[in-house]
């Protein structure tokens, strides 16, 4: 009785998600009239949820939120992000799609400061696609790439995804940062590697000829040595702060956020980029999209807690194990409704859905859940560029701002960088080792 009531609740919460209902709204609606029908006591489910709250967020760790927001909002309106472009751009130069793998490289560099897709998409679409567009790329790979490169924010720690899944499933969120880096890297190798071929063997994907033809043959001037090294410092500083800190152990995550949002700070202050009131408007976004996480995770957390008095985890574990499954079975089915979530929801509302059910089975069934959560990072990331969701797609969109430019268009163009997210899952998925080899 208990567990078919949890599995209905469960479908409501997904229904009520996909009709349009905030998802923090939808899980404390659920939870709260999921534990008032199993324990018949409204009562019971007011007080659980008291203690879900204070409990779920009182820990010092939860700073790491604000923090690292704030970091990733100061380096987004130093133009640090532009600065790695140009980098990027004068060193590829010479390369087939270089411009393409300038704005992979550039993206990855960023992602490893920022933690967040969305904001790397935002600032790669403005910075880059006129760009490859002047140089005689097809307006929709360029968008494409864009949309496909940004997904690395949250795969090169520090990546606010990661933050969430460590929260949820109670792992170490400095050891899910360190397991992120090897399949952060290897994915944006990838996506070179991609661009490269693409450009040499079917050029007519990445370039626009009758625009190639117009422009000519043009490189784009080499930078000197001093001009690379003082636009990329600032970032390389960050990086070295951060990711130095967390893997050699001198900083906690908590306190990797503090340094980190210093640093930009002072990037920002040097570069006189908090003027006319900036830095006020960084604050208050800062407090709004933080704030905004932590009720995700309480009211995840009053959801998970709703899930186990149901026993929901443990019957499907159960299940699983009954029917022969395996453990590689049921990575395959949890992969393949990921993936299917990721084309109807947003990242954070399938993890917080999805990861109080599955990592306890994971667990019975001996995977590490540190390469578990990796997995399931790179899997919620491809909803990111699915139709018809496809929120990095949609913000290139709306960040692009021209109407010759369909939707439709820049999700063919991020079709390659889909395929090669899914074949890199596989991959990690088959070798742990890809993931737990620097923890």
């Amino acid at each position: 009785m208990e567990l078919g009531l949890g599995l209905a609740l469960i479908g409501a919460l997904i229904v009520l998600v996909i009709l349009g209902v905030h998802i923090a709204t939808a899980l404390f609606g659920v939870a709260f009239v999921g534990v008032w029908l199993i324990r018949e006591d409204p009562s019971l489910a007011l007080r659980l949820l008291s203690v879900s709250a204070y409990n779920s967020i009182a820990d010092y760790l939860f700073a790491t939120i604000p923090l690292f927001v704030l970091m990733g909002l100061l380096v987004s309106i130093s133009n640090v992000g532009r600065d790695t472009f140009e980098v990027a751009e004068a060193l590829l130069r010479r390369i087939r799609g270089g411009l393409g793998v300038a704005t992979v490289a550039a993206n990855a560099v960023f992602a490893a400061v920022t933690g967040v897709s969305i904001a790397s998409a935002a600032v790669f679409t403005k910075v880059a696609v006129p760009e490859m567009t002047r140089h005689g790329y097809r307006r929709a790979f360029a968008a494409g790439t864009v949309a496909g490169s940004s997904i690395l924010g949250m795969l090169i720690p520090p990546s606010l995804l990661m933050i969430i899944y460590g929260v949820l499933a109670e792992q170490s969120i400095g050891k899910m940062f360190i397991a992120g880096v090897i399949p952060g890297i290897l994915i944006a190798v990838c996506f070179v590697l991609m661009i490269v071929a693409l450009a040499t063997f079917a050029p007519s994907y990445v370039y626009d000829a009758e625009r190639r033809r117009l422009r000519g043959h043009h490189v784009a001037p080499a930078m000197p040595v001093p001009e690379i090294l003082a636009k990329l410092l600032p970032i390389l500083c960050l990086v070295a702060l951060i990711l130095g800190g967390l893997y050699t152990g001198f900083f906690t995550p908590t306190e990797a956020g503090g340094m980190g949002a210093f640093g930009a700070l002072i990037i920002a202050l040097a570069r006189r980029s908090l003027g006319g009131g900036r830095m006020w408007r960084v604050l208050k976004e800062t407090g709004t999209v933080s704030v905004g996480i932590l009720i995700l995770l309480i009211a995840a957390a009053f959801y998970s807690r709703m899930l186990s008095m149901a026993g929901v985890p443990t019957a499907i574990g159960d299940l699983v194990q009954s029917t022969g499954l395996g453990a590689y079975g049921f990575l395959m089915v949890y992969v393949a409704i990921l993936l299917f979530l990721g084309m109807i929801l947003d990242s954070s509302s399938i993890l917080l859905i999805m990861t109080p059910i599955a990592v306890p089975i994971a667990q019975a069934l001996g995977f590490d859940l540190i390469h578990f959560g990796i997995i399931t990072v790179i899997a919620v990331e491809v909803g990111l560029l699915t139709p018809p969701f496809g929120l990095s797609v949609f913000t290139v969109k709306a960040t692009l701002g021209d109407p010759n430019t369909s939707v439709e268009a820049i999700f063919a163009g991020a079709m390659p960088y889909i395929l090669v997210m899914v074949a890199a899952l596989v991959l990690i998925a088959a070798f742990p080792v890809l993931s737990l080899a620097l923890i």
